[in-house]
């Protein structure tokens, strides 16, 4: 599956919040960390997002259908302020890939490194930061298979989290994909 087969497009808190809403309330989708949410919360949580300079969602669309999400923050102002110390070019990132009932192989592995081609696309990124949950197996081979190292454990808040990096060098020497 090439790259190519996905666009991108900010979400819309609310003309999105039902899709959302049945993405990260799925099991599938534990780590998110809103299996409770209710509609509302979600609506909620995407336009503080949507209202925040240093945070932004999108949708990733496979022939113009919505078939994940992807989130692009500034790690020197949230999710990792004090955990480490953020270089000039870091952008932070999370994505996730809907729950279904006919899975493809190759599926998430495409998603994640056109998310990564996506980042790299500006030429200010120069590393991806990621902090997946300690216990996210799956996440942490994906990301190793576009390039990521993990430096260390960090705690956070809500989870201890495996702080990892990629530099634009590394994606292209994982993938082949130049962005």
């Amino acid at each position: 599956m090439s790259r190519t087969a996905f666009t991108f497009r900010p979400l819309d808190p609310l003309k999105d919040a039902e899709l959302l809403h049945a993405w990260v309330t799925h099991p599938k989708a534990a780590f998110w960390m809103m299996q409770d949410a209710k509609l509302e919360d979600v609506e909620r949580a995407y336009m503080e997002i949507a209202a925040d300079e240093h945070h932004h969602a999108l949708l990733g669309l496979k022939d113009g259908e919505p078939a994940f999400l992807m989130e692009k923050y500034d790690p020197a102002h949230r999710e990792l302020v004090g955990l480490y110390e953020p270089q000039p070019g870091d952008v932070g990132m999370h994505f996730l890939t809907p729950p279904t009932d006919t899975p493809v192989h190759g599926f998430t592995r495409s998603v994640i490194t056109a998310v990564m081609a996506h980042l790299f696309e500006d030429p200010a990124t120069r590393r991806v930061v990621v902090e997946p949950d300690v216990r996210n197996k799956a996440v942490h081979a994906l990301n190793a298979a576009v390039g990521f190292v993990p430096e260390r454990e960090i705690e956070k808040p809500e989870k201890t989290a495996l702080l990892s990096f990629c530099t634009r060098e590394q994606f292209l020497a994982a993938t082949g994909v130049s962005a």
